[in-house]
C-alpha cells in the first residue's frame, strides 16, 4: 500500500491545495507532512482575493469566515516623512472586495483537514531523500517521527509543497536563489494597541527603511506586528530587524503611544509573550523565476519561491500553484507522461497568471527604496481624493499599478491640488 499516483510533499496551503484537487479527481495521492497540525506558521496571516477564490472552488470560504480572524476593510500608509494616508477598501468605486487575516495555525489547520476528504494524509513525517530512478523521480524516503523507523513510499508524481527550505527543490539541486530575491522577517501578536481598526497598516518609517514595518488586524483585539527587509539590504546596513522592530515600537512618534500598553501574546496558547516571541521566517520571492519542475516533480508556494515581492504575501500563489499542479498533475496521470518537457506546461500556465503582478511588484519594491518619491505620494495623497482612488485601484489593477513607473505620473503629482476633500 506504498505506492500512489501521486505524492505531495508538504501540508501547508500550496500542499494542501494541491492534494485536495488531486484527490477530488480521482486520483490516489498522499500527503506527508512533518508536523502534527494544527501548528502555528510564522507570517504575515493576510489572505488575498487570490487565495478567496481558490477557497471558494474548495467550498471553504464559509468555513474561515466562520473561524477567529480579523476582518480587513482598508488600508493605512504612512511615509518617511510621517504624512498617513488611509484608503478604505468600501469607498472606493474601484470595488476592492474586503480580506481577511487569520492566524496560520488556523488557517491551515482548515486547508489540511480538508485535504483528508480527498487524501492519505501522514503526519509527523519527515521527508529526507527523493527517490531518482532513470532520471525520474519516483517517490520519497523518510523517517515517521512516532515509530522513528525509515519508511519508503513511491509514486508516478512528486509535488514539492515543503516551503522555503524545501527537501524536494534540495535534493533536486533546485534551491539556490540570489540574495537580493530573498527577504528576512519577524513578526510577534500583541494585543491591546491603540487606533486599531480594519486596516492594513503599512509604515515605511526612517529606521526601517528600505524595509517597512505593518500592523495588520487580527480577531478580538489581537494584531499581527512585524518587520520586513530584502536579505541584501541587511547585510548592507547590518541590521537586527528583531532588534530595529522593538526599538521603533518603544521610540517612534507613530507607535510608542499606540503599544504602551500593549503586550506580546504567545501564538499557541495565547497567553501574555516574551520578546522570545518574536519569531523570525525567510521568504524566497518571486521576482526570480527559478525552475519549478523537472522529470516526475514539481514544485509549489514557497518551495517555488513565488512571494510578492513588494506585499511578501505568499499564501494566495501557494494555493493557485497548487491548485493549477495539482490539476496538470491529472492530465499527466491521463496522458501517461511525467517527463520535463509535460510538466513544463505547468510552469507555463502558472507564469502566465503571474508573471505580470511578480514582474510590476519587483518594480515596486525597487520604488520604495525612493524616499523622496514615497513622501510624495503619500503626502499628495493624504489631501487628494483622486490620488487616493488611483492608489486603490492599483490594489486590485495590474495595469494600474505600471503607471506608478511613467514620468506623467509623476508630473500629475506635482502639480495636482493639494486640496482636502
Amino acid at each position: 500500500m506504498n505506492e500512489f499516483d501521486v505524492i505531495v510533499v508538504g501540508g501547508g496551503p500550496g500542499g494542501s491545495t494541491a492534494a485536495s484537487f488531486i484527490g477530488k479527481a480521482g486520483k490516489k495521492v498522499l500527503l506527508l507532512e512533518k508536523a502534527k497540525f494544527p501548528r502555528d506558521k510564522t507570517c504575515g496571516d493576510a489572505i488575498s482575493g487570490k487565495s478567496l477564490s481558490v477557497l471558494r472552488e474548495l467550498g471553504l470560504d464559509k468555513v474561515v469566515e466562520a473561524n477567529p480572524h480579523g476582518l480587513v476593510t482598508g488600508v493605512l500608509f504612512s511615509s518617511p516623512k510621517g504624512d498617513v494616508v488611509e484608503i478604505p477598501f468600501g469607498t472606493s468605486h474601484k470595488q476592492i472586495r474586503n480580506g481577511y487575516c487569520s492566524r496560520r495555525m488556523v488557517y491551515d489547520n482548515i486547508l489540511f483537514q480538508n485535504s483528508k476528504k480527498f487524501a492519505t494524509v501522514k503526519e509527523n513525517f519527515m521527508v529526507t531523500e527523493v527517490i531518482v530512478e532513470n532520471g525520474f523521480v519516483v517517490g520519497v524516503k523518510g523517517i515517521n517521527n512516532e515509530t522513528k523507523q525509515p519508511e519508503e513510499y513511491r509514486a508516478k508524481i512528486v509535488i514539492g509543497g515543503d516551503g522555503a527550505t524545501s527537501v524536494v527543490a534540495n535534493k533536486m539541486g533546485l534551491s539556490t536563489l540570489p540574495d537580493e530575491h530573498w527577504c528576512l522577517a519577524v513578526r510577534a501578536y500583541y494585543d491591546g494597541i491603540t487606533g486599531m481598526t480594519g486596516n492594513i497598516e503599512l509604515h515605511f518609517i526612517p529606521e526601517i527603511l528600505p524595509g517597512y514595518f505593518w500592523i495588520f488586524p487580527m480577531e478580538n483585539g489581537l494584531a499581527n506586528v512585524g518587520v520586513g527587509m530584502v536579505k541584501t539590504d541587511m547585510a548592507k546596513h547590518k541590521i537586527n530587524l528583531k532588534e530595529a522592530m522593538l526599538n521603533a515600537i518603544e521610540s517612534s512618534p507613530l507607535f510608542k503611544e499606540r503599544f504602551a500598553n500593549a503586550k506580546i501574546v504567545d501564538p499557541v496558547t495565547g497567553k501574555e509573550g516574551s520578546a522570545s516571541d518574536v519569531k523570525g521566517w525567510n521568504l524566497p520571492f518571486g521576482s526570480f523565476h527559478r525552475k519549478n519542475h523537472g522529470n516526475g516533480f514539481m514544485l509549489v508556494g514557497d518551495a517555488a519561491s513565488l512571494i510578492d515581492p513588494f506585499t511578501g504575501e505568499g499564501i494566495g500563489n501557494a494555493m493557485l500553484s497548487g491548485k493549477t499542479a495539482g490539476e496538470h498533475a491529472v492530465e499527466a496521470l491521463k496522458a501517461g507522461d511525467y517527463s520535463e518537457k509535460f510538466l513544463s506546461e505547468y510552469d507555463k500556465k502558472l507564469w502566465s497568471i503571474i508573471a505580470g503582478e511578480l514582474n510590476t511588484s519587483y518594480q515596486m519594491q525597487k520604488l520604495g527604496r525612493n524616499t523622496f518619491l514615497l513622501n510624495l505620494i503619500v503626502a499628495k495623497a493624504a489631501r487628494n481624493p483622486e490620488i487616493r482612488d488611483f492608489i486603490a485601484g492599483t490594489l486590485i489593477n495590474e495595469e494600474a499599478k505600471k503607471e506608478f513607473f511613467s514620468p506623467l505620473f509623476y508630473i500629475k503629482l506635482l502639480v495636482a491640488r493639494p486640496w482636502l476633500p
